[in-house]
């Protein structure tokens, strides 16, 4: 398979699971690494599954030996492999890092986890919004006075999904000096920690506080929030400079000596929060008085930080967007597309995924696996009956 963009010729096995890892499999994929994706016997249904774009996938029972000795026959000849499973169950079934690097030495090993592969909680079960609570980020989201608010699964999920990137990123050229491969141990609870680096810095000079809607960027501010507009629309404003505070103020046509003092550099604005709730409550009033729409058009190519909020329905028509080609449609799917971006080595659209196990036979014949090989594992139920794998889209 043709491949193009910054990861051309790096090969990668997946091992098929929700969330983190195969999104790391999907942001590696569009940069233009081969991703060959494994699918658990028999194959699951297919659906319309975004995180799996523009791989090939196979399926494998890796419960049966034969199965395990064709994992470990595909890891001698690939660059990576992503394994999303809890610490040990690898080890068990015979495909941790141990045979896995004993096979190919120069094998990245990419390991994504909640919890880590080590410490109290490593084995124990959990989810985005259990890792992020434990890092102190969930506690400063949410309204003021009121409870934590889940931000959908993107803080832990997707964020261990691009630490796990990051890490075998950072392997490969490490191993281009060393030659040898090494495991990357990525944790959602850890990309979660990473995130809330700068707030470390703020708390330290006395500018954070926890709790719901207590910090500026977490809601305490009045020029740093989302107002409800006339139509039951939201605005977003982010106008924390003074300069674009500033623009803020005249574009909602309120007095300049009532506000101004009270911006983020403002006299009395760190130290008396109080004020900035009941200048909130001021600009509520006011941008409940026209529509989404219409205050974007006031704000339209202004420097005050006022941004419509947009649905998923809405955000792919938006003009900036469009213009980016920041989402794309594959198979009628409107989804995100490849990011970053790069000057020369363009990665190319990204190809719809097909049905899961559809091109076993011919990954594994590309693979060097002689047909009375594959007549066997298909008999065995190693693999999908050749001939019945699905109508897979990159065969």
């Amino acid at each position: 398979m043709s491949q193009v963009g910054p990861l051309k010729d790096i090969r990668i096995l997946e091992l098929a699971g929700l969330g983190a890892a195969p999104y790391a499999g999907m942001m590696l994929s569009d940069m233009g690494a081969e991703v060959i994706r494994i699918e658990r016997m028999p194959p699951p249904p297919a659906f319309p599954d975004v995180l799996a774009r523009g791989r090939r996938s196979i399926a494998l029972d890796l419960k049966q030996p034969d199965g395990l000795g064709a994992l470990l026959d595909l890891v001698s000849g690939v660059d990576a492999l992503i394994e999303g499973f809890r610490p040990g169950v690898a080890e068990r079934l015979g495909f941790g890092p141990g045979p896995c690097m004993e096979r190919n030495p120069r094998l990245i090993y990419g390991r994504m986890t909640g919890w880590g592969q080590a410490g109290p909680l490593a084995h124990a079960a959990g989810h985005d919004l259990n890792y992020i609570a434990l890092s102190g980020a969930l506690l400063a989201i949410g309204p003021p006075g009121g409870k934590p608010v889940p931000p959908l699964n993107l803080i832990g999920d997707f964020g261990g999904g691009l630490l796990l990137c990051f890490g075998i990123a950072c392997a490969l050229l490490e191993r281009e000096r060393s030659g040898r491969g090494q495991v990357v141990d990525a944790a959602m609870l850890d990309a979660a920690a990473s995130f809330m680096g700068m707030f470390c810095g703020f708390r330290a000079m006395g500018m954070f506080e926890d709790g719901p809607g207590r910090s500026m960027l977490g809601g305490a501010a009045h020029f740093y929030d989302t107002y409800e507009t006339a139509d039951g629309g939201f605005v977003a404003v982010a106008a924390i400079e003074p300069e674009f505070y500033a623009q803020l103020v005249a574009g909602l046509g309120l007095d300049p000596e009532e506000f101004l003092p009270y911006g983020f550099r403002g006299p009395g604005a760190r130290q008396d929060p109080a004020i900035w709730a009941v200048l909130k409550d001021r600009l509520a009033e006011v941008f409940r008085s026209r529509t989404r729409d219409e205050w974007s058009a006031v704000f339209e190519g202004s420097d005050a930080c006022v941004s419509p909020v947009l649905g998923l329905s809405e955000a792919s028509g938006h003009p900036h967007n469009r213009a980016r080609e920041t989402f794309v449609e594959l198979d009628g799917i409107l989804q995100n597309g490849p990011a970053p971006r790069f000057s020369r080595t363009r990665p190319e659209q990204p190809r719809p995924a097909g049905e899961p196990g559809s091109d076993t036979t011919a990954v594994l014949a590309a693979c060097g696996f002689d047909p009375d090989r594959l007549a066997k594992l298909a008999a065995d139920g190693v693999i999908p009956a050749i001939g019945k794998e699905g109508k897979g889209k990159h065969v």
